[in-house]
């Protein structure tokens, strides 16, 4: 059995920042796992700028931020090519990699595994299986990692932010696509998105435009589209699928720690701790995808929280409120509150709608409204706000909805 203070899985921006900070405040012997070869995360092959400003006061590229992110994890023990397989109670997990099965147990484990893209079998998309078709991740180690151009005029399907992200991978290698394809009546990332595309990249956004199927055997020749007039085609030479971002959850499946069908990721409490109080989780695999910033924030907030409970400032955690999403909600965390929290004076409380809704966002104990505010919410955008624990004091549960205007 290996021993350590504190294992982190995953070597991505929660990860990483988790690991500086358990570092900087001298947790112990600290341990980073990552089945990738490379440390970083998503952000090692995403070639475009965007990255560090929040955190090192830098514009940077994924690949150097994610350099960066690995320099300032230097005092923890990196070990790549190393895969979890089973996640056992109380901090014990079993891995394989080129030393064989390992067993290694943490005084404390924080799971920052990330999240990843739903694959067009996901997605019930009819046709053959030509060469051309695959997700922004793909692509982008396609372009960035390995120099290459896989098509001249591909689709993306999606108009979340990472489709943006695959217009700046495409303007990379000198690609054009022929067209974004958006189920929905508006895009699903913020406006002026839509406009952007095609004024400055010259791409039309097909919106209320429903993939049918993919055209071709070997490669990709066109794909079928129904804009409300029936079948029609559309050339192309490749397709690429962005978003619908899942957390990468499938260590939780077979493990005995609680998973919120919301979320699908790991159910938490206020202070990042799962249903086993020796786990804890960061980053992506709460809700799916967000911004490597905000996964970083969440590593330095989880990492402060690990510390405090392995000094002994914190008492375990005593019997819970659970927490709820309700109406147009996707989900909410943390999806339980303890009954203290002397870290912090202020709870924060994250959730994402299912769709673009203009109403109120409310918070009530039991029956009572504790707290509302009025917002237009769309799915890509995070919903955030702060509530004193000493208001939800008292109550049996508590539920968050958001409740469109009559």
């Amino acid at each position: 059995m290996i021993e350590r203070d504190v294992i982190i899985l995953g070597a991505g921006p929660a990860g990483l920042s988790a690991a500086a900070e358990l570092a900087r405040l001298k947790v112990g012997k600290i341990a980073v796992l990552d089945r990738e070869q490379a440390a970083g995360g998503i952000p090692r092959h995403c070639g475009h700028l965007g990255y560090g400003w929040n955190e090192f006061r830098r514009i940077m590229t994924g690949p150097a931020y994610a350099r960066r992110l690995a320099e300032t994890a230097g005092a923890a023990e990196l070990k790549l090519g190393v895969t979890a397989l089973r996640l056992e109670p109380g901090g014990v997990v079993q891995t394989t990699g080129a030393e064989g099965p390992q067993a290694w147990r943490g005084r404390a484990v924080l799971l920052a595994l990330g999240a990843r893209e739903t694959p067009r079998s996901a997605r019930l998309v009819s046709g053959a299986r030509p060469w051309g078709v695959m997700n922004t991740g793909a692509l982008q180690q396609f372009v960035y990692l390995h120099g290459k151009r896989p098509f001249e005029r591909p689709v993306i399907i999606g108009s979340e932010l990472v489709a943006f992200s695959t217009l700046l991978t495409l303007r990379h290698v000198k690609v054009r696509p022929a067209a974004m394809i958006e189920a929905g009546r508006r895009i699903t990332a913020q406006r002026p998105g839509d406009w952007i595309a095609r004024l400055a990249f010259g791409v039309p956004v097909l919106l209320d435009t429903r993939l049918i199927r993919i055209l071709g055997h070997e490669r990709v020749e066109g794909v079928e589209v129904d804009r409300g007039n029936g079948p029609e085609r559309l050339d192309c030479d490749g397709v690429v699928f962005t978003g619908r971002f899942r957390p990468e959850n499938a260590l939780l499946a077979g493990s005995h720690l609680a998973v919120d069908p919301g979320t699908r990721g790991p159910a938490i409490d206020q202070l990042w701790r799962c249903s086993d109080p020796a786990y804890f989780a960061a980053g992506n695999l709460l809700r799916g995808i967000e911004t490597a910033g905000q996964c970083w924030r969440e590593g330095q907030a989880a990492a402060r929280i690990i510390a405090a409970t392995l000094l002994g400032k914190l008492a375990p955690p005593a019997a819970s409120v659970p927490v709820q999403a309700a109406g147009a909600l996707a989900y909410v965390y943390p999806q339980r509150l303890t009954a203290e929290d002397p870290i912090d004076p202020e709870l924060l409380f994250f959730a994402r709608a299912r769709a673009a809704t203009k109403g109120a966002i409310v918070l009530r104990g039991d029956d009572t409204v504790i707290w509302s505010r009025q917002i237009d919410a769309l799915p890509e955008r995070r919903i955030a706000w702060p509530v004193s624990p000493k208001d939800l004091q008292a109550h049996k549960s508590i539920t968050v909805s958001l409740e469109p205007q009559a």
